[in-house]
Order: C-alpha cells, then sequence, then structure tokens
C-alpha cells in the first residue's frame, strides 16, 4: 500500500482539466438528483440547519404554554378556594345597607364549584406536561447518553441514504491537483528526499477553505462515508465552540467524534494521533465576502490563522490545503451593521441573517467540487525558539499553495471570471 493515501487511491485523468489534476471522485449527472433526494434535501435543511430558529422557537412556546396553564390553575384555585368565604360573606350582608349589599357577589352555585374544580385540574395536568416537555427538551440540549461516538455508530449514521442525498444533490466532486509534472514541489521535496523520515500523510491535519456560512464543506467531506472512502478517509471535524447552541448540529458532530475548536482540545486529538480536519478561517472569514462594501460578486476570499501551523509544528504534521469551489454560494446572506460582526468575533458565534431558496435555509442547489493540493510538510529541524518564524512559513506555502489551485482550476468549474484573495 502507498505511504501515501492520496497517491493510493483510484484515479483517472481528463483532457478537460488542467494539467497535473486527476479526478479521484467524478460528479454524478445532474438527473441523479431525483424528487425524493430533493424532498430528503430539503426537509433536513429546515430540521438541521434551520434548527436555531425552531428549536429555540420551540423553547419559548413550551414555556409561554406552561406559564399559559399554571396562571390558569392558580385562578381556578384561587376561584374555589374562595367559595367558602364568599358564601359566609353573603350570608351575613343581611344587616348591611342595600347600597354595601349591592357590591356583593352571590356565592357560586355547586355546578360552578364543580366546573372550577375540574378546570383547576385540568389546567394544572397540561401545566405538568408542558413543564416536563420543558425540562426534557432542554435537559436532552444539554446533556444526554446519545451524544456518543458509538451511537453513531451503532445507528450507521455515515451510511443513511440522506447523504447519497445530499452528495446527488450539491454533485460531489473531487480532484487531485498534483502540479504539472516535472516540477520541483516545494512542500514535498524535503521529506520526500530525506530516506530517514517517514511519510505520515496518513495523519495529516486536512484544511478546508473557505468556511462558508454554515461549513457545508467540512460536512460532506467527513459525514457520508460516501464523501471520505475514496479520499482521505475518516477524519474528526474540528468545530466552532458555539456549535453547542445548536442541539441537533451537536449531536451529529458527537456522532462524528468532533472536536472542539480550542487549541488544547485540538492538541488533545492530535496527541491520540487522530486524523483532523479542520475551516481554518473561522467565523471571521464567513464576514469576508460581498455583500461586504468592498468586494465584488466575483470575488472569492478566505482567511488562515497561524494556530493551525503552530499546532502541525508542535505535533510534527503535515497539512493537506483542500479548496471547495462553490460552498460560499449555497446560502447568501444580509449584510449587518459592522457592530454585529464585532460583536461575532467577541462572542465567538455567528451572529448573521442568511436565506436560501424562498427564503428559507434550504441551500442552493451549487456543485461542490473539492480540489486537494500538494501536502504542506513542517520542516525537518523544528526550533522552539523559531515556533512563531516556522509556523509563519507553513502559513506562506499554505496560502500559496491556495490561490495555485484556484487559479489553476477555476476555468474548469466554470468560475473563470473570479479571483481570490487573502483577507
Amino acid at each position: 500500500m502507498s505511504t501515501n493515501k492520496y497517491y493510493g487511491r483510484r484515479r483517472r485523468s481528463s483532457p478537460l482539466l488542467p494539467e497535473g489534476v486527476d479526478i479521484i471522485v467524478e460528479s454524478p449527472p445532474f438527473e441523479a438528483c431525483s424528487i425524493m433526494d430533493k424532498f430528503l434535501v430539503y426537509a433536513s435543511s429546515i430540521i438541521v440547519v434551520g434548527s436555531p430558529i425552531w428549536f429555540y422557537g420551540g423553547i419559548i412556546y413550551l414555556f409561554r404554554k406552561w406559564r399559559h396553564y399554571r396562571e390558569l390553575a392558580t385562578a381556578a384555585s384561587a376561584k374555589t378556594n374562595n367559595t367558602t368565604t364568599s358564601s359566609n360573606n353573603y350570608a351575613t350582608s343581611s344587616g348591611e345597607s342595600s347600597q354595601e349589599s349591592s357590591k356583593k357577589q352571590p356565592p357560586l352555585s355547586q355546578e360552578e364549584i364543580q366546573q372550577s374544580s375540574l378546570d383547576y385540574e385540568k389546567y394544572q395536568r397540561l401545566a405538568k406536561r408542558y413543564c416536563v416537555a420543558l425540562i426534557t427538551v432542554i435537559v436532552l440540549s444539554v446533556w444526554g447518553p446519545h451524544r456518543s461516538r458509538k451511537v453513531g455508530e451503532f445507528l450507521g449514521v455515515r451510511k443513511w441514504r440522506l447523504w447519497d442525498a445530499w452528495l446527488n444533490y450539491v454533485g460531489y466532486t473531487v480532484l487531485h491537483d498534483k502540479g504539472i509534472e516535472g516540477q520541483a514541489s516545494e512542500s514535498r521535496t524535503p521529506r520526500m528526499n530525506n530516506p530517514q523520515v517517514v511519510d505520515n500523510d496518513n495523519d495529516a491535519i486536512l484544511a478546508f477553505v473557505p468556511h462558508g456560512i454554515f461549513p457545508f464543506a467540512l460536512a460532506f467531506s467527513c459525514l457520508p462515508q460516501r464523501g471520505y472512502e475514496e479520499t482521505w478517509g475518516v477524519f474528526r471535524p474540528v468545530v466552532a465552540t458555539a456549535t453547542k447552541l445548536f442541539p441537533l448540529v451537536r449531536t451529529f458532530i458527537a456522532w462524528m467524534g468532533g472536536i472542539d475548536a480550542s487549541r488544547s482540545a485540538v492538541s488533545s486529538a492530535l496527541n491520540l494521533s487522530d486524523a483532523v480536519g479542520i475551516a481554518p478561517g473561522g467565523i471571521a472569514e464567513m464576514f469576508e465576502t460581498y455583500p461586504k462594501s468592498g468586494f465584488h460578486r466575483n470575488d472569492e476570499a478566505f482567511r488562515v490563522r497561524n494556530g493551525i501551523f503552530k499546532l502541525a509544528l508542535k505535533h510534527n504534521r503535515p497539512i493537506v490545503p483542500i479548496y471547495c469551489f462553490g460552498a460560499t454560494k449555497m446560502l447568501r446572506r444580509v449584510q449587518l451593521p459592522a457592530f454585529i460582526e464585532n460583536l461575532s468575533r467577541i462572542l465567538k458565534i455567528s451572529l448573521c441573517v442568511f436565506f436560501g431558496k424562498l427564503g428559507l435555509p434550504i441551500p442552493f442547489r451549487q456543485r461542490l467540487m473539492y480540489v486537494m493540493g500538494k501536502t504542506i510538510y513542517p520542516p525537518l529541524d523544528i526550533e522552539s525558539g523559531e515556533l512563531d518564524e516556522q509556523a509563519q512559513e507553513m502559513h506562506h506555502r499554505f496560502c500559496d499553495e491556495i490561490m495555485r489551485i484556484f487559479e489553476n482550476n477555476k476555468d474548469h468549474y466554470g468560475w473563470g471570471n473570479k479571483s481570490i484573495r487573502l483577507v
């Protein structure tokens, strides 16, 4: 077996592709997306992508229902309990003046008392049901035994029919751009020429660019079995801490063995020799695109922080740059005031208004074409005192490679009039 798993995959050339680019996963035909596929995509989009709306809306609905029936039960109880007092007061009112007596309400009849008692029991029962439902939803959203990789494996989540529908919908395609044959590869030469260094691509950090409003590129590369089995293999996705606010999304991430985007959590996963995938642009990258002022419709942008390269140096891991064409076009966002963007960065949560088809959280049908570039290896001699400089050097090589594979493949994708920039 090849030491480099990407070179060991089934590969096909095409005269329509740029030189040095091979097909790893060929795009399914347009008609492969059936009516049932579209139904599954639309339904799951509303449920998963729209979960921030319906989940928290549901919590508010349950709380208001519980409070409403609790108030009705309290009123019915007070009405029943005051019946005896009202009867006594009415009986003693015969000695009072007629004007004062007219202000007294007559006592309730036996039927009215019985009805008030029944209303109290009914409202109390409904209040308890909504209270139990509210507590159950909150507890399961915060903690639950269902959030486990073993549960995901037991349910066979990666093999669900739903993911085939999604991959057909987005025309899932994977290419490998290894550069022009005979061209020196600065990213690989230092290690390939040293027989004492073992190729460690099986434990590479997979870096997916761009992030997009919703990280579809990262999701489809790790969740469906068909998405990774012929390409990069199983890996654990690194996700923002803010995903904990979206319980359903959080559950799927837990089933995939997701890693919190904190440096300590990622470092712990790398210590376990797990393959890791990340969208290094993060939340900040979402706002650095059209319709932001200074950007055109044909502008694509990406942002990469140095943290990922410092971790690669610390754990001696190579990084595989992967650009996903189309990831930024599946949803659109409304440009909000600048302070919202700043607040999002402080809170580390995406505060944005986005929409898809018909104004719903249903992604537009956009073909996703992944292009893997040349692997970026850490230097042979890693000096602790030069960590920042070496991380910066890896950062430059990574950004140059992303720009290269974008420019080399944009015509094939149909984006010949687009440009990309580092922000």
